[in-house]
């Protein structure tokens, strides 16, 4: 669900990113999500969609076996259920963002059932799932409590503030930008943190600035996130991990002079990590990702490194896009600006609307970079074709904005679901 399948789905197919290692090491179909010559039978395609539906199984038994427990304590059962209904639209964003329509299953099937079997078999259109998404953060919103509310232990779970964040999301994708406004609005108690590097090692980890992050620590394993840091891990003499998804020169030059962000998104060959790591030139690969290292843990295949998922920072870029979309560019500006001072720039000299629209959007890659928006960005704002060709890559318009559905799960359907158009 957010290990080396979803990195080659969402960063090795994006512009932003290489596959890396070694030209020998395909890391089963990486090679083919680079070149977008994925196919419905890819091991990265079935995985994530088969890891989403798994959760989402586990969001539906939670669902139903939450009201037949302990009666005494409604309030913990209402928070424990806006939870589920959180993580089941959190997992249905990423299928319809990568697959487009898929089945809905709203409750726990019974497998005796003819119904049932059909529900789990049969896609829905878009705008149904987003309804459906819709429906669950809005469950979500009214039963969670805001941050604050949970102790130190419990600090990675779902609040308030994330639910309303996805639900802007949502409504970011849908082109609904007075709900991406109002949502965004009532993300409350969040700031941007002074130094942007730090949020991505384990001192920043849900600092004032994470909303929502995929916790990698837990008991079993202690470190709870296997392979992220290692598959994307320095390769070769003086290395430590499997080289994969490596920065693409188009990322390299998108950032600024200046730009504080980069130095902190990309490791460079010959040069001395945060924790006085050295990375010899010796290494496979010039570059590497810097927001997935974990230090000391990275050596293993487990680590506690979390994976950013909704920072403030996105919520004030969806903000500014959403004003600007309104016709409020003058609003969206000082928001644009609060993003790149931080990053140490200057204000944007972009004034007209359209200008502002590719300042934000540029700003999004730069600011967002190997946190999983890439790919799904330039299909949203179709930007798609003219930036995979600056990367060296062919994205077929009416194809490449979805990913195909698993053949496993075509051929199940028996015709109750067809697959995307190209595949």
């Amino acid at each position: 669900m957010s290990t080396f399948s979803w990195i080659g789905m969402t960063s090795i197919a994006s512009d932003d990113a290489d596959k890396g290692s070694d030209p020998g090491d395909t890391g089963t179909d990486k090679d083919l999500m680079d070149a977008l010559t994925y196919n419905a039978s890819s091991l990265s395609i079935s995985e994530v969609f088969g890891a989403n539906f798994v959760g989402i199984n586990r969001c539906n038994q939670a669902l139903d076996i939450l009201p037949k427990l302990d009666q005494a304590n409604p309030a913990l059962r209402a928070r424990l259920a806006g939870e589920a209904k959180f993580l089941r639209a959190f997992m249905y964003f990423t299928l319809v963002k990568a697959y487009g329509g898929v089945p809905i299953v709203d409750h726990l099937p019974n497998p005796s059932s003819a119904a049932d079997i059909k529900m789990e078999l049969t896609r829905k259109s878009v705008a149904e799932c987003y309804s459906f998404i819709e429906s669950d953060l809005t469950a979500a919103i009214a039963a969670l409590p805001d941050r604050t509310a949970y102790s130190a232990s419990e600090k990675g779970r779902a609040s308030k503030g994330a639910a309303y964040a996805l639900l802007a999301k949502v409504n970011l994708y849908e082109k609904n930008w007075q709900k991406v406004v109002d949502n965004c609005n009532l993300v409350i108690g969040y700031s941007l943190v002074s130094d942007y590097s730090s949020q991505y090692k384990l001192i920043g980890e849900n600092d004032a600035e994470s909303i929502f992050e995929i916790s990698g620590t837990g008991s079993t394993p202690a470190k709870g996130i296997q392979g992220y840091s290692a598959t994307q891990g320095a390769r070769g003499a003086g290395g430590w991990g499997w080289g994969f998804n490596t920065p693409s020169l188009s990322l390299v030059n998108a950032y600024e002079p200046g730009d504080v962000r980069k130095a902190a998104t990309i490791i460079f060959a010959g040069t001395t990590l945060y924790d006085g790591r050295v990375v010899p030139n010796t290494v496979s690969n010039p570059r590497y990702n810097y927001k997935a290292y974990s230090s000391a843990y990275t050596d293993a295949w487990e680590t506690d490194t979390d994976i950013k998922y909704l920072r403030y920072a996105e919520v004030i870029l969806m903000k500014a896009e959403a004003l600007n979309e309104l016709n409020s560019t003058s609003a969206a500006i000082p928001l644009l600006n609060q993003i790149r001072n931080r990053a140490g720039l200057a204000n944007t000299t972009a004034a007209s609307q359209a200008d502002v629209r590719t300042a934000i959007w540029k700003e999004r890659r730069v600011e967002m970079a190997f946190e999983h928006d890439r790919f799904f960005d330039l299909v949203r704002t179709g930007q798609a074709v003219a930036a995979f060709a600056v990367d060296g890559k062919t994205f077929v318009t009416g194809k490449n904005e979805l990913f195909p559905l698993p053949q496993s799960f075509i051929t199940q359907a028996a015709g109750l679901s067809t697959q995307n158009p190209g595949y």
